[in-house]
């Protein structure tokens, strides 16, 4: 289920909620409505706010520091192509074909992530089938250096490229990670029963279902964010690719 449908359910439940809530303010006989009830309706409704906030809370907590995790892998790996390339001028002109490789690679990637075409969506199962890194960690071990400078160099660009491969399937692993279903629904359903429970204390008035419905499009609004942050290499807020530009601008000098 896509990041935008959760919200507009999120958004839907909680608009229902309240109306249900009002509905039953509205059938309720007076006695009900007395303010020791009124006190106890609050007194629940401000139990629920406050575990609504601590989760919301703690989920954006995590879901920032899957984006920053993210974000910051990305900057290792820019910076990392960029000592690998330094290393393979160092060794010589036979390593051309291997920056050549490395350019097309890190230009691609950027193209399946971050497309420039309108209409065009990240494309994660293509950098997933993508074997450009590994070409590369190929065509670095069939170097035969003849001096120990040489072999020195060599085994730094090994380990170097090892190091991207295990930082592209780790950036991959991570972006499998969701945040679980039941957990979501246990969220949408505290927020229900919280509107629903301002429905029946709130006055039936333009001014209170205005407020109303600006909670509840800010509370959708959150879940959506936290889902997006989620899904920091495809969703609609996603990291910056400025490293890895950086990292190509280098290559081609």
């Amino acid at each position: 289920m896509s990041s935008l449908l959760t919200a507009l359910i999120t958004l839907a439940c909680l608009c229902a909620g309240t109306l249900v809530g009002s509905q039953i303010r509205s059938r309720l006989p007076d006695h009900h409505l007395r303010d020791d009830s009124k006190d106890v309706v609050k007194m629940a409704s401000g139990m629920i706010a406050t575990l609504v906030a601590l989760v919301i809370g703690l989920l954006v907590s995590s879901s920032k520091s899957s984006f920053d995790q993210a974000s910051s892998g990305v900057t290792q790996m820019g910076a990392k192509m960029i000592l690998l390339d330094r290393a393979l001028v160092r060794y010589g002109p036979e390593t051309k074909a291997i920056r050549e490789r490395m350019h097309e690679e890190i230009a691609t990637s950027i193209e399946r992530l971050w497309p420039t075409g309108r209409g065009l969506k990240p494309n994660l199962a293509a950098v997933e089938h993508g074997a450009g890194m590994d070409d590369i960690l190929d065509m670095i071990e069939q170097l035969a250096p003849t001096d120990e400078a040489r072999r020195a160099i060599r085994s730094h660009a090994l380990l170097t490229c090892g190091e991207l491969v295990h930082s592209r399937w780790l950036m991959i692993e991570q972006a499998q990670t969701t945040l679980p279903t039941v957990f979501l629904g246990m969220l949408i359903f505290w927020l229900t029963v919280l509107f629903a429970s301002l429905g029946l204390l709130a006055p039936r008035n333009l001014t209170t279902w205005s407020c109303l419905f600006v909670c509840a499009v800010s509370m959708a609004g959150a879940i959506y964010l936290i889902l997006e942050m989620n899904r920091p290499l495809e969703g609609a807020v996603q990291i910056s690719p400025a490293p890895l530009h950086k990292a190509l601008s280098v290559i081609d000098r």
